[in-house]
């Protein structure tokens, strides 16, 4: 995989999203992102305005993404779930970036329910189907249990990208 080029993009406020996507990163051994809010979402007002605007499915205001995707074969992107959806900082960067992407995988950390609708958001704004997904819930980040987890979307991303090598080698002979 020494020539496959990934880069990990994730938002995390309470800083479960992180702690998954620097272990995602370290494992592929790849480039990683965060994705930065210009607003606050501190306090009980930036929690409200989180709920209203995931269920409303507004994006919110982002810096400028310092990696270009399109310099990858893959991005993987990762969100927390609020109120069942897609965090609105992550709606943002997939909204900007969509006709930068490349293949795409997605992961999300949550309180328990809520990931299928997320990734079929994630999935619906990019308009391509991930190459593979991976929910975690917050209790497992915080024990330490996602390890497994990640290992297999691990196997399973290293696996696609060396397919997908294999096929273009193929096709270009």
């Amino acid at each position: 995989m020494a020539d496959a080029r990934i880069l990990v993009v994730y938002y995390s406020r309470t800083g479960t999203t992180r702690k998954v996507a620097q272990s995602l990163a370290a494992a592929l051994r790849c480039d990683s992102e965060e994705v930065v809010e210009t607003g606050s979402r501190s306090g009980v007002f930036g929690y409200l305005r989180l709920v209203i605007e995931a269920r409303r499915q507004v994006p919110s205001r982002i810096a400028a993404a310092a990696r270009d995707p399109s310099l990858y074969d893959l991005v993987v992107i990762g969100t927390p779930v609020w109120a069942w959806s897609l965090s609105s900082p992550v709606r943002s960067y997939l909204l900007t970036n969509k006709p930068r992407l490349p293949s795409v995988a997605f992961f999300c950390t949550l309180g328990g329910a809520g990931s299928d609708q997320a990734f079929g958001q994630m999935q619906e704004v990019v308009g391509k189907r991930p190459v593979g997904c991976l929910s975690i819930t917050a209790r497992d980040v915080a024990s330490e249990k996602y390890a497994p987890q990640l290992a297999t979307f691990v196997e399973t991303l290293q696996r696609t990208l060396a397919e997908h090598r294999s096929s273009r080698a193929t096709n270009a002979a």
